[in-house]
């Protein structure tokens, strides 16, 4: 009864259009006023300062700034570039430039709503200049920076590995090949698009083109080498990682490129800011919550619940893929994570999911839920760059979220594809 109430609260909260992270933290109050008295109140403070203080979050706003310089700086037109010269031979080229630009900016960003501001707003009036339909440019930029969430070094799986308490840097091993998987789905439903609207190939291949951008982009190619390589070496953290990956990024803009726009580096710090204002008071207020459901034996008594009904791994595994996939189609990513991974966890442990395994899958669901409407924060972003109405867009957006879908499905039930390389590294 007790997680009904609460769940009852926040919807009521959410319906009176109150943040998710207030909306947390006073049903979190309330919950422990009414069982535990007001004796507690002043512990409510500590707690959730406990919480937003991990070490490993501070990746987060690192990545995100990391982000902001590389949008500020020349770094993701050379990207592009790259990949044109490489993909634009092919139908629908500025498709597959779309998807390899956006992998690319993934490996150093970590997030999906970055990568779709910093690519989508050079790709998509370029696409709708070649005759692509402002819904289509918009679904394909949207789908490609989804991306984001299952490469590393993904902000969804740091959070999910704090909320569970798994290494971050296995969970980054883990998404290096659902990652791939999922970029060559994307690639297969893009040029079926292309074969049925006729799209127009951009240019022949030249390998003398593909040398020269390659040449120009070189330095910020080394970006993801040296954030990854230090990770996977073992001589960073994730944590210093992203510092390392905002001291490169800052190196290469000014000293190496000397391409560098200081104020839309102050804009996009202050809206960083922001955004990791919201993701860490989030972490907060859950992290309050956690502890009084932790208390109640809440996630106990449900994985008790759930085992009583089957304890078959995939049956479960399918009943946490629908609630994911609706989840993230109301939930923010971060959101969804911080409500729902602590009280599953003990029931995923319980069956026999391997953690790192089951984050994959999280990550898998929460990304087809950036696509979503109505939350959809990738597609929303996408939407205003394209002008583009969100239920035309996510129409054409179908055959994308079919194709991340079927990577879901892989992923889940094949499990080796998210754990391979973790057993070849860690044993």
């Amino acid at each position: 009864m007790t997680i009904g109430y609460m769940l009852a609260g926040m919807l009521a909260l959410a319906l009176l259009n109150v943040p998710i992270a207030v909306a947390l933290g006073l049903v979190a109050i309330a919950a422990v006023v009414m069982i535990q008295g007001t004796v507690m109140l002043p512990n409510v403070a500590l707690t959730m300062f406990e919480g937003a203080s991990s070490f490993p979050l501070l990746a987060i706003p690192l990545f995100i700034l990391a982000g902001a310089i590389m949008n500020a700086s020349s770094i993701s037109r050379r990207l592009i570039a790259l990949a044109s010269a490489i993909l634009g031979f092919i139908r629908g080229g500025l498709s597959f430039v779309t998807i390899g630009a956006s992998m690319f900016f993934a490996e150093i960003s970590g997030s999906a709503v970055a990568g779709v501001a910093a690519l989508g707003s050079i790709l998509i009036p370029a696409m709708r200049s070649k005759g692509y339909s402002k819904e289509y440019a918009a679904a394909i930029s949207s789908s490609a920076a989804s991306l984001a969430i299952i490469l590393p070094p993904s902000i969804p799986m740091i959070l999910f590995a704090v909320m569970a308490q798994e290494s971050v840097v296995k969970m980054f091993v883990a998404g290096l090949l659902p990652g791939l998987v999922g970029g060559l789905g994307l690639a297969i439903a893009a040029y079926i698009q292309a074969r049925r609207y006729n799209f127009p190939v951009e240019e022949r291949f030249q390998l003398s083109r593909v040398w020269a951008t390659l040449k120009d982009a070189a330095w910020a190619l080394m970006l993801p080498v040296i954030i990854l390589g230090g990770i996977f070496g073992g001589l960073v953290t994730a944590t210093e990682g992203a510092g390392l990956a905002v001291a490169a990024a800052l190196f290469i803009s000014i000293f190496i490129y000397r391409e560098f726009d200081a104020r839309a580096l102050y804009k996009a710090c202050v809206d960083g800011g922001v955004q990791t204002a919201v993701v860490m008071l989030l972490v907060a207020s859950s992290y309050l919550i956690g502890g009084f459901l932790t208390e109640a034996q809440v996630p106990q008594n449900l994985a008790r619940a759930i085992s009583t009904m089957t304890d078959n791994k995939y049956l479960v595994l399918l009943m946490l893929n629908v609630a994911f996939l609706a989840l993230g189609m109301f939930l923010h990513s971060a959101a969804a994570i911080i409500l729902v991974v602590p009280i599953v966890m003990p029931m995923v442990l319980a069956v026999g999911i391997d953690p790192v395994h089951f984050g994959l899958v999280v990550t898998l669901n929460l990304a087809i839920g950036q696509q979503t409407p109505p939350v959809a924060s990738v597609l929303i972003a996408a939407c205003s760059i394209a002008k583009s109405d969100i239920w035309e867009t996510t129409k054409v957006n179908l055959p994308f979220i079919l194709a991340l879908l079927i990577v879901l499905l892989i992923c889940t039930y094949v499990p080796e594809v998210s754990l391979l390389l973790v057993n070849a590294f860690y044993g």
